[in-house]
C-alpha cells in the first residue's frame, strides 16, 4: 500500500516538462510550418516576428492552451479561425510554434 502512495507523490514533485524536451514528428512540425505560411505569416511575418504585432518566437511555450484558444476564438486584431482551418491543422502549428519553427 505504501508503492502507490509513494508513486503518486513522486509524481505530483515532478516539474512540467518542457515543450522543448518533447519530441515533436517531423511530419507535424512540416504541416505546421505550412499551415503558418498560408495563413499566419501575411500578418505575423515569414519568420514569426513581425515588429508590428505579437511575436510568436516569444509566444510562452507552456501555454498551449492559450494559443489554442486564441488562434481558434481571436484575440484583439487576430480573427478567429474556427472553420477555417481544422483542430488538427491549429495543433500542427502549435507544433511548429513551440518547436520555434525548426522544421525537419
Amino acid at each position: 500500500m505504501k508503492l502507490p502512495a509513494l508513486l503518486v507523490a513522486s509524481t505530483l514533485a515532478l516539474p512540467l516538462a518542457d515543450v522543448g524536451a518533447q519530441s515533436f514528428p517531423p511530419e507535424r512540425i512540416k504541416q505546421g510550418a505550412e499551415v503558418f505560411a498560408a495563413h499566419c505569416a501575411p500578418c505575423h511575418g515569414e519568420r514569426m516576428s513581425d515588429p508590428g504585432l505579437f511575436n510568436l518566437r516569444e509566444f510562452p511555450k507552456d501555454q498551449q492552451t492559450r494559443f489554442i484558444n486564441s488562434v481558434t476564438n481571436g484575440k484583439n486584431q487576430m480573427p478567429p479561425w474556427r472553420g477555417q482551418l481544422k483542430p488538427e491543422e491549429i495543433e500542427a502549428l502549435w507544433t511548429y510554434v513551440a518547436t520555434g519553427e525548426k522544421t525537419p
